[in-house]
């Protein structure tokens, strides 16, 4: 199987051998209206019968847990209840799921868990998590009917029409509105995930490795930092430089180059410290940062046509999004030669996850279940 197939296991099943796929509030809606998202064309899921279900979305510090079911009209699916959960406090992720069963009156048949990583053998192999997890055994041990295991920038990626725009600040605004038209989301934490949405009826959601490509470093300073970095004729990847491991790395060579101790041990020390403006390491490590997020963006608008936008989704950008709006993100997402003026028009905005995932993990079992 594929790296970003889904799969889904039965209790008892075998699961394949090699594929792969981050206080309750109120129950409510996904985020935002219907019609808030670019393409304007969220799926319905009126027509689809079934029983509530968990979706999670699952990152190397936070398990995200919810109770879904589908929603009216074009509405989208329907949170009923949601729990945040540190991964580290808890022996399994089975244990975490029991938690959050212990808390609803309800007893789910099915869970779709949107996670990052590969699978070997029925384990979903992930170095970020505290510990395994293995499909098959885990609908075993929750008496569910059936476990579904999707990427997790898949499941966001399905979350694109229920995205609230007004609570999403704007990085660039598009010069003109344009024909709807594919979304990209792109996520710098732990690694770089990106996907993209293609309209239709129904949309198709494509995984991609694109933060895999060659890092293309300009004349000039990002070479030289570039050296510091890697051998001469090595492969060197924007998720390299463009996720928290990548800020931490780029920090801790400008400091080398200049003789310093590094101040900071954490990436989330060294973009405060960079927005604090108390470390000039720190500072240029986030400037280079930028610049590489806006050639990256650029890049992949380019690449998909993504008339409908570029979604920068995660906590990380969401802290920052200020400090990306001053930087050269702008220039570099726009610094494109004739593709200048196409650029112009297509809309940036910075997305907080909160419960996009698990509410993109929901839409996809959900369009799934229409299309049966």
């Amino acid at each position: 199987m594929d790296r970003h197939e889904t799969t889904s296991a039965h209790a008892g099943a075998a699961w394949p051998a090699d594929g792969v796929l981050g206080a309750l509030p109120a129950a409510g809606r996904g985020p935002g209206r219907p019609g808030a998202a670019p393409d304007g064309a969220p799926t319905s899921h009126a027509g689809v019968v079934r029983a509530p279900f968990l979706a999670a979305d699952v990152g190397g510090t936070h398990a995200r847990l919810a109770l879904m079911a589908p929603g009216t009209g074009a509405g989208g699916p329907v949170v009923q209840a949601y729990r945040i959960f540190r991964c580290g406090e808890h022996a399994s992720f089975a244990a975490i799921v029991r938690a959050f069963l212990d808390g609803l009156a309800t007893r789910p048949r099915e869970l779709v868990l949107a996670c990052t990583g590969c699978a070997h053998e029925g384990v979903l192999i992930n170095e970020s998590l505290p510990w395994r997890i293995e499909p098959a055994a885990l609908a075993t041990e929750l008496r569910l009917d059936e476990v579904h295991l999707i990427n997790d920038f898949v499941a966001l990626t399905h979350a694109a029409p229920y995205i609230d725009s007004a609570r999403s600040p704007l990085v660039h605004a598009a010069r003109a509105t344009s024909t709807p038209g594919p979304i990209v989301v792109v996520g710098p934490g732990t690694g770089l995930g990106a996907a993209v949405r293609l309209p239709g009826s129904p949309p198709v959601v494509l995984p991609s490795e694109a933060g895999q490509m060659q890092l293309a470093a300009r004349v000039g300073r990002e070479q030289d930092v570039m050296r510091l970095l890697a051998a001469r004729d090595t492969h060197t990847s924007y998720e390299a430089v463009l996720s928290g491991p990548g800020v931490l790395r780029v920090y801790e060579a400008l400091c080398r180059e200049q003789g310093r101790v590094p101040a900071c041990a954490e990436p989330a020390a060294v973009t405060a410290a960079a927005i604090e403006g108390s470390d000039p390491r720190a500072k240029e490590t986030l400037d280079l940062f930028c610049g590489w997020l806006g050639s990256f963006a650029g890049d992949l608008a380019m690449l998909y046509q993504a008339t409908g936008g570029i979604y920068l989704a995660g906590g990380f950008l969401s802290r920052i999004s200020g400090y990306v709006r001053a930087s050269s993100f702008v220039e570099r997402f726009l610094d494109k030669g004739v593709m200048r003026p196409f650029l112009h028009n297509v809309p940036v905005r910075v997305v907080d996850h909160g419960q996009l995932g698990v509410i993109g993990a929901a839409s996809w079992l959900l369009d799934q279940s229409a299309q049966r």
